[in-house]
């Protein structure tokens, strides 16, 4: 019942964030950041489709590495790529499935399981969102329908988004989010609602000693 509520508050938590924001950072952050609270899950991120190169680019990313999620380039058709074409697909051991582009990075991360589901905007495929795990891990029906769920909202911000700004492609999104000109420095917590700044003055109020950092 708690993992159930909890799956609930996310959804209503990003779903505020949409409605909020035509700022597609702030929802793709929270996203991923409360996807991996929600399952108490490694890491998660949200993947675009570069058209011109069928590569899937990252749009945000938490509790990965940055060697991990610079590992090389991830291709469309053959990183877990029926999860693009068929719907939501979740691999058990990541060590041993051929639908794996990089199963030593995986390894080395200390990565054992994947869920990937497709992002749609607009009813067309615009990329796709993945749940790592630390452990072997059989992800429910439940499951698979919250992380589904989460996908599609992006999907639809990112869509938003794109129409707000007059992008023609989504992955001119990505652009922005990556460009240091447009990002903005906001400390995200995946249930406090909708993303706001944090003064730099609050951020030095840290109980950790500086030569502990």
């Amino acid at each position: 019942m708690r993992k159930q509520l909890l799956n609930y508050e996310t959804l209503v938590k990003v779903t505020k964030a949409i409605s909020h924001s035509k700022d597609p950072e702030e929802v793709v952050l929270m996203t991923v950041e409360s996807i991996k609270t929600s399952l108490d899950a490694k890491g998660c991120t949200v993947f675009l489709i570069n058209r011109n190169t069928n590569e899937l680019e990252v749009a945000a990313s938490y509790g990965l590495s940055k060697e991990y999620i610079n590992k090389g380039p991830v291709s469309a058709l053959r990183s877990i790529a029926e999860s693009l074409q068929d719907g939501p697909v979740a691999i058990y051991d990541v060590s041993d499935d051929p639908r794996i582009q990089y199963p030593e990075a995986a390894k080395m991360e200390g990565i054992a399981s994947i869920l990937s589901v497709p992002i749609l905007a607009g009813g067309n495929l615009i990329g796709a969102l993945r749940v790592y795990t630390a452990e072997h891990f059989e992800f429910t029906l439940e499951d698979v329908n919250f992380v589904q769920a989460m996908a599609n909202m992006t999907g639809m911000a990112i869509d938003m988004a794109r129409h707000y700004k007059g992008f023609k492609d989504s992955i001119e999104i990505l652009k922005t989010l990556r460009d240091p000109k447009t990002r903005k420095l906001k400390r995200r917590t995946p249930f406090e609602g909708v993303p706001v700044s944090v003064p730099k003055t609050k951020e030095k109020k840290s109980k950790t000693p500086p030569s502990a950092q």
